[in-house]
């Protein structure tokens, strides 16, 4: 258990990422993590779209600048983006993709590879355009975008632990 808590502890948001390509066994192992995180009864609401494809990548970091209201890649250069989507017909399905979140960036870390959450997949998979992408890719039903979890090799000096608040936990004995 010591190995995991120290992967919880150490694990920190990226923002400069190398463009080298994470190779496909790797994000295998990310996405499987992702697979296997708590969802509400099991209903296993979250879908995972492994996108290493360039184009496709490069679209969806421009429909999240233009969300963002930025003229910037908001995925940091990040040569891979795990998307989550959660079926929205669960009602945990917000709680369900958070919590697949937290397992790929865990997981990521684990194996040395860089990763931070990337908001606005909501905004994005609510626009036409966004339900049309899905639909391209032969993903039915209703989703909702939970986030963006871009993964690739750390750019740069690897991030230090912000101070832990006060107060954060109460015991109730």
């Amino acid at each position: 258990m010591t190995d995991t808590l120290e992967v919880i502890r150490t694990r920190r948001s990226i923002r400069s990422f190398k463009p080298d390509m994470v190779p496909r066994d790797v994000i295998g192992q990310i996405v499987e993590a992702g697979t296997y995180a708590a969802t509400g009864k099991n209903g296993q609401s979250p879908v995972i779209l492994a996108v290493t494809n360039r184009r496709l990548r490069d679209r969806l970091s421009e429909m999240n600048a233009q969300i963002m209201g930025v003229d910037m890649d908001p995925f940091y250069g990040a040569p891979v983006v795990l998307v989550v989507l959660a079926d929205k017909s669960r009602p945990t399905c917000v709680y369900d993709g958070s919590l697949v979140m937290g397992n790929l960036m865990l997981a990521a870390h684990a194996l040395g590879i860089g990763s931070c959450w990337i908001h606005r997949a909501k905004e994005e998979f609510e626009t036409e355009e966004g339900k049309e992408l899905l639909r391209s890719l032969g993903i039915e039903g209703d989703y909702e975008g939970i986030g963006h979890c871009v993964l690739g090799y750390v750019d740069g000096e690897y991030p230090d632990a912000a101070k832990r608040k006060e107060n954060w936990v109460y015991y109730i004995e």
